[in-house]
């Protein structure tokens, strides 16, 4: 790459459009426009005389040029960091940015938010809860939260919380249908899960678990979706367990554990900000473990 000078905010608008993919999601970021976005980018090519960046269907890909540039951003990025820690190293503000699985982040993590902002009014949180998980190690987010432990050297990984998933249906569903007696017997009612090649982590893939052989009859990618086809009696699937209100438990000797770790880039593990949101996560864990894990394993 060129070793040409260039606007050292360009950079940062840079890492904004890598890290989330798209040039509208970065100004949505930034604050400004998408043709903004575009011209700093393109400005900074030139600069480099390197293309950095190019559009696929699946929105922006790294070129390797792009991708050495987003190493050394990212390096930048922490030592600047670390100069504003050495200046203000106990002020809990700024931003968190959190990756959650959609499950826990809209039925456990989202309600308790308006809480903590209301005791950090200096504290900004941005919650990415999707199907699928953003990378502190590419500070895509500032932490995350997964279902399993990430192997990344540059990551602080520990243990956040377990929780349980169980089978379920509608009252009305069982009621035309039948309650099922046996794993077997699922065989004859329709089945709710999730789209097999869109899962995005093993953790997911419990169906077999179950009854090997056990395939949707209505499927989606996310659990949001699922669990509001199973309450408009669509059929019985497995829910986790603290999304499951005002339905009925199928077959309870069907009872499935998973466990959400908790990661941090480790350039920022120990800022305030960080600190103060990590253990609010394990507080927030713990006063809902009976909901997060209600049975007897």
């Amino acid at each position: 790459m060129s070793e040409a000078m260039f606007d050292w905010d360009d950079l940062r608008i840079f890492l904004a459009a890598a890290r989330s993919g798209s040039l509208a999601a970065a100004g949505d970021k930034l604050g400004i426009n998408t043709a903004t976005v575009g011209r700093r980018i393109a400005r900074l090519e030139t600069a480099l005389k390197s293309t950095l960046l190019v559009r696929s269907r699946s929105g922006l890909q790294l070129t390797a040029a792009g991708a050495q540039l987003l190493a050394t951003g990212v390096e930048a990025e922490n030592a600047m960091e670390r100069a504003a820690r050495v200046a203000h190293p106990d002020v809990v503000a700024g931003t968190v940015r959190i990756s959650v699985a959609e499950g826990f982040g809209t039925a456990v993590l989202a309600p308790a938010l308006p809480a903590l902002a209301a005791q950090r009014p200096g504290l900004r949180v941005e919650l990415a809860a999707t199907s699928g998980f953003l990378s502190p190690s590419r500070r895509e987010v500032d932490m995350a939260i997964t279902l399993s432990a990430p192997d990344a050297h540059r990551l602080v990984v520990e243990p956040l919380t377990k929780y349980q998933l169980a089978l379920y249906g509608s009252p009305a569903y069982l009621q035309r249908r039948g309650m099922p007696t046996g794993a077997d017997d699922l065989q004859r009612h329709q089945i709710v899960g999730y789209v097999s090649d869109l899962i995005f982590a093993a953790e997911l893939r419990y169906q077999d678990e179950i009854l090997p052989g056990l395939t949707p009859t209505l499927a989606s990618s996310s659990i949001r979706a699922q669990r509001e086809i199973v309450a408009a009696d669509g059929g019985v699937g497995v829910l986790p367990c603290f999304m499951a209100e005002g339905l009925v438990r199928v077959l309870p000797e069907v009872l499935l554990e998973r466990r959400l770790w908790l990661s941090t880039h480790s350039e920022v593990h120990d800022t305030a900000r960080m600190r103060v949101v990590r253990n609010w996560l394990r507080q927030l864990a713990q006063d809902n473990l009976a909901r997060l894990a209600p049975y007897e394993a």
